[in-house]
């Protein structure tokens, strides 16, 4: 039977002996395959793996036998391209693992209209429940002038999508991925005090998740209003919102929540934070409200920054300056009142003091409800040098009063003196020539006159010298001892002077212990550190 056999297989195959290796092979291999799924499992690649290493085995043999062959080579394992039963091996050459297959599962390529223009729910009364968190990563600027705060910040938005779902296990353990952000909806959450457009490209993809859920993440550079309380300048501490709200969906349709609270979403601004400007962080508080605009309700979200100014850089630049100039004025009153250098000494500190003001007004807001200490501590600190200025010219006019006064009565008892100078100087001899051109009939009665009055004259002559003695002497005292208006000027000087430099002691205490006050409250707070 067998070689009858074997004749009719070769009647068959055209003679051709070697046709008969497929069926061979295939009858082989038919039979391995029916003894490896009577084992237990039914794996295998149990059995390949020997396989693979006995022809490692071999080519590491043939590798020994070559000259200066090394051994350590290996041949590469068995990828990409093995096929496996188990189920934790997935198929990755199979079409189900590809995006392409995956985004043809959901229709986004051509239901794209319909993913983005509603709200993705199945009916129009269920509420999309947005979940919203928010980093700070850096403090970019605070202008008080302008009352405008910018941050640059994270964010993160979260929402369920009712018409995006799949199982995982058909997509080859796909749980997730990025689509562009035009194909799907993204509710419209806008800043509140938002001023300016932001300038930085958005995100251009987001998450979807296979149970629906939507992720989004976007860095925004915020140019937002902030009302500056400035009153405690430069040691003033500051807080900002942040407000997050839709435009146009009411709390109906879109309700809000934050994710986390405000002790940890200040933990995570520290972290995240890069730059703090000229301000140090304090805290960021979160709550949520509703607030009533255009005649609906709508979920609000609240983010408070709270930060305090680094004050240092004010101590040293504007503060102690004007401190000192008050100093410099003080030590004014050491000058002497005699000539002009005191006086526009102080004209001169008082003009620096009218800079500062200027560059200070140049900082502070004129909105502000209250003047700012700073103001105060400048306007009072002029105020003050101002008075001393009067002063100084009040006494410099007292001192030239008194001058003015002892000019005058220098000047009298030199008349005085002059006119008995004249009367002495007119010798008899002089008088009676005069008159015996006049009348010599009568010259025996003038020179009997003439005679008696001689002796008058020479009496006057004597009280004459007296006189003159007596003012040298005088006027050697008034040079040792000042005048009425001179003495009175000094009182005044002194008396102004003590007077003065209890007002400024009173005045620096009152306004530095408030700044003090407003610095012991912000001791306790703990800053982030960069």
């Amino acid at each position: 039977m067998i070689p009858t056999g074997f004749l009719f297989l070769l009647l068959l195959t055209g003679g051709n002996p070697s046709s008969l290796e497929p069926l061979e092979f295939l009858d082989a291999q038919q039979k391995s395959n029916h003894s490896f799924e009577e084992l237990p499992g039914g794996n295998t690649s149990s059995f390949e793996v020997p396989e693979l290493l006995d022809d490692q085995q071999k080519s590491n043999h043939s590798f020994e036998e070559m000259p200066g062959g090394n051994t350590s080579l290996e041949l590469p394992e068995l990828r990409y391209g093995q096929q496996s039963n188990d189920k934790d091996d997935w198929p990755w050459n199979s079409e189900n693992c590809s995006y392409h297959h995956f985004l043809n599962y959901l229709n986004l390529s051509e239901n794209k209209n319909l993913y983005s223009m509603l709200r993705p729910v199945r009916h129009h009364k269920i509420t999309t429940e947005l979940y919203l968190k928010m980093v700070i990563y850096a403090i970019l600027d605070v202008r008080e002038k302008d009352q405008a705060f910018v941050p640059y910040i994270w964010i993160y938005l979260s929402w369920h999508n009712h018409h995006i779902q799949w199982d995982p296990t058909e997509f080859c353990g796909l749980e997730s991925v990025e689509v562009p952000t035009e194909l799907m909806w993204k509710p419209d959450i806008n800043i509140e005090e938002m001023t300016e457009r932001d300038k930085t490209t958005p995100a251009p993809f987001m998450t979807v998740n296979y149970d629906g859920m939507v992720e989004l993440r976007n860095d925004l550079v915020v140019v937002s209003t902030c009302r500056m309380r400035v009153y405690q300048f430069p040691f003033d501490k500051q807080s900002c919102t942040l407000s997050f709200k839709s435009v146009i969906y009411s709390d109906e349709e879109i309700w809000l929540y934050a994710i986390t609270n405000s002790s940890k979403i200040t933990e995570w601004s520290c972290q995240a934070m890069r730059t703090q400007y000229e301000w140090l962080f304090i805290n960021m508080t979160v709550t949520r409200k509703t607030v009533n605009y255009f005649n609906f309700n709508q979920s609000m979200i609240v983010y408070t920054i709270t930060m305090r100014r680094r004050s240092a850089l004010y101590i040293i630049n504007f503060i102690l300056p004007v401190l000192f100039f008050l100093g410099l004025d003080l030590a004014s009153f050491l000058i002497s009142h005699s000539g002009g250098e005191k006086l526009s000494f102080k004209v001169t500190v008082l003009l620096a003091v009218t800079v500062m003001q200027l560059i200070l007004n140049e900082i502070l807001p004129a909105s502000s409800n209250r003047i700012p200490l700073i103001a105060i501590y400048c306007i009072g600190i002029f105020a003050l040098m101002l008075v001393s200025l009067l002063e100084t010219i009040f006494v410099m006019y007292l001192m030239k009063k008194d001058n003015e006064t002892d000019r005058d009565q220098a000047l009298n008892v030199r008349k005085h003196a002059c006119c008995a100078f004249c009367c002495a100087a007119e010798t008899p001899s002089q008088v009676l020539s005069v008159a015996e051109e006049h009348n010599s009939g009568q010259l025996t009665v003038v020179s009997h006159y003439l005679e008696k009055d001689s002796d008058e004259l020479r009496q006057m002559e004597k009280t004459q010298t007296l006189i003159s003695s007596n003012n040298s002497t005088t006027s050697r005292n008034e040079e040792e001892k000042p005048g009425y208006w001179t003495r009175m000027a000094k009182k005044i000087n002194k008396v102004f002077f003590i007077f003065y430099v209890t007002v400024v002691s009173v005045f620096l205490f009152s306004v530095f212990s408030m700044w003090n006050i407003t610095e012991a409250t912000g001791k306790n707070k703990k800053y982030c550190s960069i």
